[in-house]
């Protein structure tokens, strides 16, 4: 729907005000804070328009007016071709990127961690898509009690498992060796489908270490079929602070302790940053969401929930930021 430029400035500083406050908006009081040279009767009649194409409603005959989903729906649409992180918040996600040393599940709870301080919201990150993760390396190393650890390394930061057999030093070593000079650059789908015809080829190179090679993908096989959740309440606590977000925050809640609706919730229609805004279809929060994708991959969601009633533009800003910053990791190691 086309508005002209008045009326898009019109209908943003109502909405931006209204975020900050939770307060109705009235003709004086965008006069107060729009840049417009025009009068209160004209910013009177332009409200009433747009109310009448649905992006504003009137709670009360002699009231103001409150954005719509739609109203919201048009402001985030505008504002997610322009969003920008601050200083402070590039150079938090590049310490904590810049390093694939950490375990991947510190990766995911970092992210995750950042995006809800930076924005003051709960934030999810959901990764179920492990079987696309690039491998760089493994280290697989002996342990007391019948045990090994394994690393393996990815593009996006290291899983670690513990196998439940017994394996000596140059087993170990051979079968690092063995797997790192096979399947790194491979994904951890392409390592499970094919190692047993890598096997069969050369069984007596592997027969050493085949307990080894046969716990490891067996453990792959069971991570795949997990969906990693890192929830970060924060946000939300700072919701119910706020006396005018109580019901609505009791709905986030609700949502951020139901995995299942977390998952719905962060399902994905296409690329780059997406929002639902609650109330609209019958959503019961909103959510910005956004793929995060490594290598040309998607490993994962990342979502935001609030309110209708959220800062959309500090969010995807903040979205922006480390999907772009994960996007730029290669798959060389």
């Amino acid at each position: 729907m086309e508005l002209s430029q008045r009326k898009k400035q019109i209908l943003f500083n109502a909405i931006e005000e209204f975020i900050k406050d939770s307060n109705p908006i009235t003709s004086s009081g965008i006069k107060d804070v729009a840049s417009l040279d025009c009068s209160t009767a004209t910013l009177r009649n332009e409200l009433n328009t747009l109310e009448a194409m649905g992006f504003l409603k009137q709670l009360h005959t002699s009231g103001g007016r409150v954005p719509t989903p739609q109203g919201y729906r048009f402001y985030v649409e505008h504002l997610l071709q322009g969003v920008k992180a601050t200083d402070s918040e590039i150079e938090e996600v590049h310490s904590l990127i810049s390093s694939r040393s950490n375990s991947l599940n510190d990766l995911v709870s970092g992210i995750a961690k950042i995006v809800s301080k930076a924005t003051n919201y709960p934030t999810v990150v959901m990764m179920n898509n492990y079987e696309d993760l690039i491998l760089t390396e493994f280290k697989i190393i002996p342990l007391l009690e019948s045990k090994v650890m394994v690393l393996i390394g990815t593009i996006a930061g290291y899983i670690t498992n513990t196998l439940d057999i017994h394996a000596g030093g140059q087993e170990c070593q051979d079968a690092t060796e063995y797997l790192t000079k096979n399947f790194k650059g491979c994904t951890i789908k392409e390592m499970v489908d094919n190692i047993e015809g890598i096997e069969y080829g050369m069984q007596e190179e592997i027969q050493a270490f085949q307990t080894i090679v046969d716990s490891l993908i067996g453990g792959l096989k069971r991570l795949n079929q997990q969906k990693l959740i890192d929830v970060r309440r924060e946000g939300a606590v700072k919701l119910l602070e706020n006396s005018k977000t109580v019901d609505e925050a009791k709905k986030v809640l609700n949502m951020l302790d139901d995995n299942q609706k977390l998952e719905n919730a962060l399902n994905l229609s296409g690329d780059g940053i997406q929002v639902d805004v609650a109330e609209e279809e019958g959503k019961e929060a909103s959510v910005v969401k956004a793929p995060i994708v490594v290598g040309g991959r998607q490993l994962a969601s990342i979502g935001v929930i609030g309110p209708q009633r959220m800062d959309y533009s500090r969010i995807a800003s903040a979205l922006k930021l480390v999907i772009d910053e994960l996007g730029n990791l290669k798959g060389d190691g």
